[in-house]
């Protein structure tokens, strides 16, 4: 198995009945860490500042620091139901996390991008059962994410949900990486994203942002 690192944190200790420091949860292992037992949605908004040293994820550059106005993002994300998972792959698309890019992130069709998470239309055409009539060309239904945190926060659960594991080789290749979802691309979007989410505990509210190198597509 590789190393712990490259797994998320468990929300909860009851997540590893047998003690020996791993669980699964949302269809993955994860580390039992030693304040496990609080919730993905909760947590300290820390110190404000970017701990003293970082542990990269192997390969990969990685960094933190603060952006005024992150915080009120992250708490207005929370309010609306969001939980660290949509933090930490909202953390991944923008600096402020937020919606303030390019309308579909420059793309149509089952490509199109929408809210915080740049979640793309073909997946969400899927796992929102409101949407499971639409097309590939009627896309911009989703651009109400882009100001609606609460529909935004609901279909990235929903979809999360629906794909399972799989979700992070749709979210990061769509359809082609839905039916080869083990490249090695793919899997290093997973360990940025596990990374980050570990790293988000205890900031789950300041204006601390982490970052880790992973190419844009």
């Amino acid at each position: 198995m590789a190393g712990r690192s490259n797994y998320p944190t468990c929300s909860s200790a009851s997540s590893d009945p047998d003690g020996d420091g791993w669980g699964w949860e949302n269809n993955q292992s994860c580390v039992v860490g030693s304040g496990a037992g609080g919730s993905d949605s909760s947590g300290s908004c820390g110190t404000g500042s970017c701990p003293s040293a970082l542990s990269c994820p192997s390969g990969m550059s990685c960094g933190c620091y603060t952006v005024s106005g992150l915080g009120a993002n992250k708490r207005s994300y929370q309010d609306a139901g969001a939980g660290r998972s949509f933090l930490a792959s909202a953390m991944m698309e923008t600096e402020l996390m937020n919606t303030n890019y390019a309308y579909g992130d420059n793309k149509s069709g089952d490509a199109f991008n929408a809210g915080a998470t740049k979640q793309n239309w073909g997946m969400m055409r899927q796992c929102h059962s409101a949407w499971t009539g639409y097309g590939s060309g009627d896309y911009s239904i989703s651009d109400q994410m882009n100001s609606n945190r609460s529909l935004d926060v609901q279909v990235y659960n929903e979809c999360r949900s629906y794909f399972g594991d799989n979700w992070f080789a749709g979210h990061r290749n769509g359809s082609s990486g839905l039916s080869n979802p083990n490249t090695a691309d793919i899997n290093n979007f997973k360990t940025g994203y596990n990374w980050t989410y570990n790293q988000l505990s205890g900031h789950e509210c300041d204006d601390v942002r982490f970052w880790v190198d992973i190419p844009a597509i």
